[in-house]
């Protein structure tokens, strides 16, 4: 059976082909670990380098955003803005990364893609507090990697993940428990006939 998500697959294949800016979705292969249910944006991919992503539905309860920006010694407090906290990953788990629209960049951003940026620096929080900075953004604290060629053997092999474009609503919307049926829902999969079978690549 060919999934929907084949021609994403495609990208990677060619000559310089990334799958940086498209989302991953857990599937039941996944349900025993960490990353069950998980939906990831990939920062970086590169064939034969390893990919990196960070995972953008888990709710990351403590810190808060303002409690960070005290530790950080960030004013003015209480922020003018505020941002979800999610749990990255299990990768530096205490590195914080905000992924944001691309109407900002600062020192340290990183563009991904015409939709998203990712900066590791405190200017954007810095701006952010003061009421500033891109319009959408979230921080997760911590990523997910792979080393090369691990994350292809996961999507290829295992069934692991598949392959959804990038939404702003599932990227950056507020209901974490709803973005992976969103994710789904972009390539066309009910989760209920999501099964752990082989062979949708």
């Amino acid at each position: 059976m060919v999934f929907p998500h084949a021609s994403l697959l495609e990208q990677s294949a060619r000559p310089g082909g990334t799958l940086a800016g498209l989302l991953l979705v857990a599937t039941p292969a996944l349900s025993v670990t960490q990353f069950d249910r998980s939906v990831i944006y990939l920062c970086a991919h590169a064939s034969g380098e390893g990919a990196m992503g960070l995972v953008i539905n888990r709710r990351l309860p403590r810190p808060g955003f303002e409690e960070l920006l005290e530790q950080l010694d960030i004013e003015p407090s209480p922020p003018l803005r505020r941002l979800g906290l999610c749990a990255g990953g299990p990768v530096e788990e205490m590195r914080g990364f905000v992924l944001h629209s691309s109407d900002w960049k600062g020192e340290g951003s990183m563009q991904i893609s015409e939709a998203a940026t990712l900066t590791a620096s405190l200017d954007v929080l810095n701006v952010m507090a003061k009421g500033g900075g891109p319009q959408d953004a979230l921080l997760a604290m911590g990523h997910a990697s792979w080393e090369a060629g691990q994350l292809e053997e996961e999507i290829f092999q295992h069934d692991a993940w598949l392959l959804a474009p990038f939404s702003r609503e599932v990227v950056f919307g507020h209901d974490h428990t709803a973005k992976w049926r969103q994710a789904l829902a972009l390539i066309n999969i009910d989760p209920i006939r999501l099964t752990s079978r082989p062979g949708h690549a």
